[in-house]
């Protein structure tokens, strides 16, 4: 014991003190994102399945009922500096760790509202791809692309009593979703209050 150097135990108390600082900045982040998406829906389906409508089948990550109406939500765990627009086939992320491409994700955005239009015809239906964490888009962001204030200030809703005729207005569209979807994924409903 007497042989190992005297700097090893500070540095053990840093990886620690890191590790810690790691562990609780990701738990903020996704009780953050956790009251956000409370605060803007009044139900929410996560790993929805169901129709396309084209005879084949559709996965939604995120389905929530909002005072404005249905809102498919798809979630991107980037952060860094984000290299995307409209017009571009892959995405780029330049983080501190590493860099990655991936598909633009609007096109697969834009078939899940579709096929969430296609069972709820008379409801409005938006969509949004949410990058919650510090993702910073350099070139300007892309349709349907937000963070997590610009949703909050999107889809929240101050008049509580508006909110509430609208939800009830919305509420039977919402269960044609809930019996179109294949599979016993419904039961994962999340009801965060009830209108």
């Amino acid at each position: 014991m007497a042989d190992q150097p005297q700097w090893l135990i500070p540095l053990a108390g840093l990886v620690l003190l890191l590790l810690v600082w790691f562990i609780y900045r990701r738990r903020s982040r996704g009780d953050r994102m956790r009251m956000v998406l409370d605060e803007i829906s009044y139900e929410r389906i996560n790993g929805l399945l169901i129709p396309n409508g084209d005879d084949g089948e559709i996965q939604i990550d995120h389905l929530l009922l909002t005072s404005q109406g249905l809102l498919v939500l798809d979630i991107k765990d980037a952060s860094g500096a984000v290299f995307g627009s409209d017009k571009m086939q892959d995405w780029t992320v330049i983080g501190e760790v590493r860099r990655y491409t991936f598909p633009n994700p609007q096109a697969a955005l834009y078939d899940r509202i579709a096929a969430v239009r296609h069972i709820v015809r008379q409801v409005p239906v938006a969509g949004r791809i949410l990058f919650p964490d510090s993702a910073a888009f350099t070139k300007g962001v892309p349709d349907l692309v937000a963070d997590l204030d610009a949703l909050l200030d999107e889809f929240g809703e101050s008049d509580k009593a508006a909110a509430k005729v609208k939800i009830e207005a919305f509420k039977p569209h919402w269960d044609l979703i809930r019996k179109a979807a294949l599979g016993t994924q419904v039961d994962e409903i999340r009801s965060r209050r009830k209108p």
